[in-house]
């Protein structure tokens, strides 16, 4: 999971598997989620059910790293 600093809102990450150009952006809600799909590219169904849960269960950890890197 990627937070990138010169990224734009609303509060996001980014998962990417390397070298592959499999990747998925993920809105996180804050501060409480749900998380939402946003974009996918070559990620399947159930990758992204995996992902999401795995969002979901960090979504307040995720956001006030979010919030320290953006304000």
């Amino acid at each position: 999971m990627i937070i990138y600093t010169n990224d734009h809102r609303p509060a996001h990450v980014h998962v990417v598997e390397g070298g592959s150009g499999r990747t998925a952006v993920f809105n996180l809600n804050c501060p409480d989620g749900p998380v939402e799909l946003r974009e996918q590219i070559d990620v399947t169904k159930s990758e992204l059910k995996k992902l999401r849960k795995e969002l979901d269960r960090n979504v307040g950890y995720l956001c006030e790293e979010w919030r320290k890197i953006h304000g």
